[in-house]
């Protein structure tokens, strides 16, 4: 039986596998990435695109590249609610950044923009950078099993093209491999939550909607129909993939019956229903059924298995979080399994990956969920849960547009649970807020600081251990520069100003002696980058003479207010204990 070896074998290209190996390639470490399919991903599936996973990719170089393929943020902006794209309109929100006071708080938080990339666009992206920069990449390679040792992992998997098994001999594993993960099942996660709590189905189509969406620009228009000839729960959704002639549409059906037969004519049917026009023409290019899932891991590794993405998070598309939590998760594992593969950190680093990490999908699942129920009020303010009678829903419907108290109520009822939906279309808090405890952040002493505007909506930026580093704008040499590009790129950076100059030396000296990537940039007058408009002094939440130590995740991992008696000694003791060492 042949065998290869690689430093780290990723099982799956979907975001997360992608996205691993990419990192690890960019940062030198030899790594090989399985999958079963042929090719990645044909359908759109995920897409929205928060302004975290845009700073991922931006550390990777290909937010450019990336930018080609997306829908930018201005056209995403209207959620609309209807009863057909061509009927009546119930009403909508600004969504995704794009209510003025949203849109500043966006432009505050990041040099990046929310975007809206489909799956198919953006897997290629990052699996062509991985393979460009080293990964060593398999399509049509089936993972079976695996065993491991104390010092590797010997996996077995099977050429799907000539039908033959063969072993890749590992010093680490990652699963990868989606909702279904048999890389999570072999290894035991604790998974906590249910499978197949709601039914839907996606229909792909390419149609002309120009006139029924140009005027208000959205990614998603929700449709509801009580009493459809559709048949299914009487809400759908169509999703722009491409503004504005792609589209795909999902529509809900009684998970305790079977799924719909689906077939070309009954696809375009459900098109025509919720586009409210059966002239205009339509292709219908895929279809099929899947089911709503509320599951996540309590940890994400076993020895030297670790798990990201789908496998260890299983939730519905509400507020869009998928592909950006996995995207994250290998953002936040790569730095540590290179610094451990390159002698530079303990192996114990790499339990902060648990530590970090599970947290976030527990609470993206849950909010995920939840953002489901928070449909509820929008039909009960309809009138649509107080009988089943489908000509009594309709009329209760109807009844919103009376001059009545009855009237009245409804459009104020209405207009209150759209706006709720905030929850779900503009959580930047939920994108942003996340605030690690682990070995790999080292407390300064300080007190967290409390969140003093709603957690889920407002993004609070903190120099504060575990936080991710605040951006703002610097300049050098009359070019603008985000706090943000100075850091990440696979190493640590110490962050100082004026009177700093003892930490600089400090890194210089401990960069050697630990062997580990450290570099210092002084923000000031005459320093490295100035600070024109004194964002920094205000965000940084130290004196000029202290340090941010900013992990290569672009987190920061501890701070010194001020110059202490011996900066060497204290950036060596938190250096040190961020790597396990």
């Amino acid at each position: 039986m042949t065998m290869l070896e690689t430093g780290v074998l990723i099982v799956g290209s979907g975001p997360a596998g992608s996205s691993a190996a990419a990192l690890l390639s960019t940062y030198g470490i030899d790594n090989t990435l399985v999958t079963r399919y042929r090719w990645l991903a044909d359908t759109p599936r995920a897409h929205i695109t928060n302004q975290r996973t845009m700073e991922v990719l931006r550390d990777l170089g290909l937010e450019e590249q990336a930018m080609l393929y997306a829908t930018h943020q201005e056209l995403m902006g209207n959620n609309v609610f209807c009863a057909s794209l061509a009927g009546e309109e119930l009403g909508r929100m600004r969504s995704w950044g794009n209510d003025p006071h949203s849109k500043a708080r966006h432009l505050k938080a990041s040099p990046t923009e929310m975007v809206d990339i489909p799956q198919d666009l953006l897997e290629p992206v990052l699996f062509g950078a991985a393979a460009k920069r080293g990964t060593k990449a398999r399509l049509s390679t089936e993972y079976l099993s695996h065993i491991q040792d104390e010092t590797g992992v010997t996996v077995t998997v099977r050429d799907r093209v000539l039908d033959q098994t063969f072993e890749i001999r590992a010093k680490y594993l990652i699963g990868a491999d989606g909702g279904r993960s048999q890389v999570a099942q072999d290894i035991g996660l604790p998974m906590v939550g249910k499978m197949g709590v709601g039914g839907s189905m996606n229909i792909t189509f390419k149609a002309d909607l120009s006139r029924y969406v140009a005027h208000r620009p959205s990614v998603l228009y929700w449709v509801l129909q009580p009493g459809s000839d559709v048949g299914g729960i009487g809400m759908g959704l169509v999703r722009m993939v491409r503004p504005w002639d792609e589209w795909l549409i999902v529509w809900g059906y009684d998970i305790d019956q079977p799924p719909p037969e689906m077939t070309d004519d009954f696809a375009r049917s459900v098109v025509h229903s919720l586009v409210g026009d059966d002239t205009i023409p339509v292709e219908i290019t895929g279809y099929s059924t899947w089911t709503v899932n509320h599951m996540y891991a309590k940890r994400y590794s076993s020895g030297r298995v670790f798990c990201m993405g789908d496998a260890v998070h299983r939730h519905p598309p509400s507020n869009g979080l998928g592909s950006n939590t996995s995207i994250q998760d290998a953002f936040n594992l790569a730095w540590k399994l290179a610094l451990v593969l390159n002698g530079a950190a303990g192996e114990k680093l790499l339990d902060s990956y648990n530590a970090e990490r599970a947290p976030i999908g527990k609470q993206v699942v849950d909010r995920a969920n939840k953002s489901i129920g928070e449909t509820g009020p929008i039909f009960q303010a309809l009138g649509l849960l107080s009988t089943k009678d489908v000509d009594q829903m309709r009329a209760n419907m109807e009844s919103r547009k009376r001059p009545d108290v009855e009237g009245r109520s409804r459009r104020k009822a209405l207009r209150d649970a759209i706006a709720y939906k905030v929850y779900e279309f503009d959580a930047h808090g939920v994108e942003m807020n996340q605030r690690y405890q682990s070995s790999a952040v080292v407390s300064d002493g300080s007190a967290a600081p409390a969140f003093t505007q709603d957690p889920e909506l407002i993004y609070q930026a903190t120099t504060y251990p575990g936080a991710r580093l605040p951006h703002v704008w610097l300049e050098r040499s009359g070019r603008q520069v985000s706090t943000l590009d100075l850091v990440g790129q696979g190493r640590f950076t110490l962050l100082t100003g004026i009177g700093g100059d003892d930490w600089v030396a400090a890194a210089e000296a401990l960069a050697a002696e630990l062997g580990v990537p450290l570099t210092a940039v002084s923000i000031g007058p005459g320093r490295d980058y100035e600070d024109p408009f004194g964002d920094w002094a205000n965000s940084s939440e130290i004196a000029d003479g202290g340090c941010v130590l900013v992990r290569p995740d672009q987190f920061v991992a501890w701070r010194s207010m001020d110059t202490t008696a011996d900066c060497q000694a204290a950036l060596r003791t938190a250096l040190r204990a961020v790597l396990s060492r």
